[in-house]
């Protein structure tokens, strides 16, 4: 299995980070951006993005690549992606918890925090989701309204 790749903007606020507590499992690699080392092969990932056509279950062998930014970084980051790296998106039903401030989202509901992208991908995938939420301040609100308990 191919661990997750996430990318985290240098600005991202580590405080109020949702991903927080994930940066020691054996299974994710955190980058941070801009790039102080070359990054890996995506040619077996998808990339998680609102837009994309839906996960399948075919992706359940390929790897998780997610960004963690704002969305005011997220085109920057964007652009050091290759252009033929496969884009997946979660099923529309789902919503997120997170108490969002920013306006730059085109679909806040749909808008997921990283941790609730993150869980869900997992989730759909057949991937461990054991303690992937442990640190998620609204990780009650958000199972409860997705039907997930």
């Amino acid at each position: 299995m191919y661990p997750t790749i996430i990318i985290r903007h240098k600005k991202e606020n580590l405080k109020k980070c949702s991903l927080r507590g994930l940066e020691k499992r054996e299974n994710i690699c955190f980058y941070s951006y801009p790039l102080k080392n070359e990054l890996p092969d995506f040619s077996n990932y998808f990339l998680l993005e609102m837009n994309a056509p839906e996960l399948k279950a075919q992706d359940q062998d390929k790897g998780i690549l997610l960004i963690d930014s704002t969305w005011k970084y997220l085109a920057k980051i964007l652009k050091i992606l290759p252009e033929n790296i496969e884009k997946r998106s979660l099923p529309k039903n789902y919503i997120s918890a997170y108490p969002r401030k920013q306006t730059m989202c085109t679909d806040p509901i749909r808008g997921l925090a990283s941790i609730e992208a993150l869980y869900l991908a997992y989730m759909l995938t057949k991937r461990d989701i054991t303690g992937i939420l442990d640190n998620y301040y609204w990780k009650e609100q958000f199972l409860s309204i997705n039907k997930l308990l």
